[in-house]
């Protein structure tokens, strides 16, 4: 596809900072001029950052990146997303991801099944809800994973709008399909290599759309990526290690990190999460490896190492790994970012 004119670029704003510190983030990125901000669920729901965010803004699309789909019900998603659509005037982006079984099924005790087939039927049901639920039209609902009987229910307020874009997250080629098909946009995981958002990705992109008898302007792409731009090479290698040991640390997300060759590592990572904190591994992460899923380097390096994205994204968000870095630490590559990438805003 064709080449922006204009880049757009999303932020996040964390649930853990203070309600006046997050509507102040909020604003900023406003004001800077990104499309929207993303509020991820890593254990809380993320629609209460969400509402803050809103109260400080007036054009900024607030998404959820992501709620993961599983832990709470369809109809609790669903009233969720029109309450925050309420509140913002009609800016809400629900963006949805399986995440892993582990987590699903061992923190939230909620079941997990096949994730594709389950997010399809999880998507389908919450746009019914949000188109139905106030018109009196909703009866029963009888699928694999969710069976509710809306007998009972009185109409609800009619919501600001009847359909709410849903985005859907993806790791590897089938549920980059899945949003394809069913998707209003599609969310890269921030662990993607450059490279597999540039060659494996495309491809399922279009078997997606292809199914669902779209093209590729019927949907948003959203890339994210874990970036640490920094004048000492060295020390950009060296802080992103954690984040890739978090990940490759997981189970589930051995195949991806095998398919880029690092089927031994992620073994050795798994085994040493399980005795203790994936930091404490982070030094089994060598440098190839942290340099595939971070994007590293000096910040001209980072900013070459992206460009050729835009050929494929309609939208980016980067982000430094917050998840292994101290506060400091992630202020300090937030200021970098700033200065690499928005200032032709």
């Amino acid at each position: 596809m064709a080449k922006k004119s204009k880049k757009r670029y999303w932020g996040v704003v964390s649930p853990q900072m203070p309600a006046n510190v997050l509507a102040a983030v909020a604003k900023q990125q406003e004001d800077i001029g990104f499309e929207g901000t993303w509020a991820p669920q890593v254990y809380g729901p993320p629609f209460a950052p969400l509402a803050a965010a809103a109260t400080s803004t007036e054009r900024l699309l607030l998404g959820t990146g992501i709620a993961i789909a599983f832990t709470r019900s369809p109809f609790e998603t669903a009233m969720a997303a029109i309450d925050l659509d309420s509140m913002s005037n009609g800016r809400t982006v629900l963006g949805l991801g399986s995440s892993v079984k582990s987590w699903t099924e061992g923190f939230f005790g909620m079941p997990y099944g096949k994730p594709c087939a389950h997010l399809r039927e999880t998507a389908s049901l919450i746009r019914l809800i949000i188109a139905q639920a106030h018109t009196g039209e909703l009866d029963r609902f009888d699928g694999e994973y969710d069976q509710l009987d809306f007998s009972e229910l009185q109409p609800t307020p009619p919501p600001l709008r009847t359909e709410i874009p849903i985005w859907i997250s993806a790791l590897r080629g089938a549920m980059t399909r899945l949003g394809a098909e069913i998707g209003d946009g599609v969310i890269g995981h921030p662990i993607w290599s450059t490279h597999w958002a540039t060659t494996a990705i495309p491809q399922q992109l279009k078997e997606g759309l292809d199914r669902g008898g779209r093209e590729r302007k019927d949907i948003q792409m959203n890339h994210w990526f874990w970036v640490t731009p920094n004048r000492d090479v060295a020390q950009s290698v060296e802080d992103a290690r954690a984040c890739v040991a978090f990940y490759a640390g997981i189970e589930q997300y051995e195949a991806y990190f095998s398919a880029h060759g690092f089927k031994e590592q992620c073994k050795q990572l798994q085994e040493g999460t399980k005795r203790g904190d994936y930091r404490s591994v982070a030094h089994l992460v060598p440098d190839d490896m942290a340099s595939t899923f971070v994007v590293t380097g000096t910040p001209d390096d980072v900013r070459a190492k992206l460009e050729p994205m835009w050929e494929h994204s309609d939208s980016m968000t980067l982000l430094p790994p917050v998840l292994s870095l101290l506060p400091e630490q992630s202020e300090a590559y937030i200021g970098t970012i700033a200065e690499t990438f928005y200032q032709d805003l």
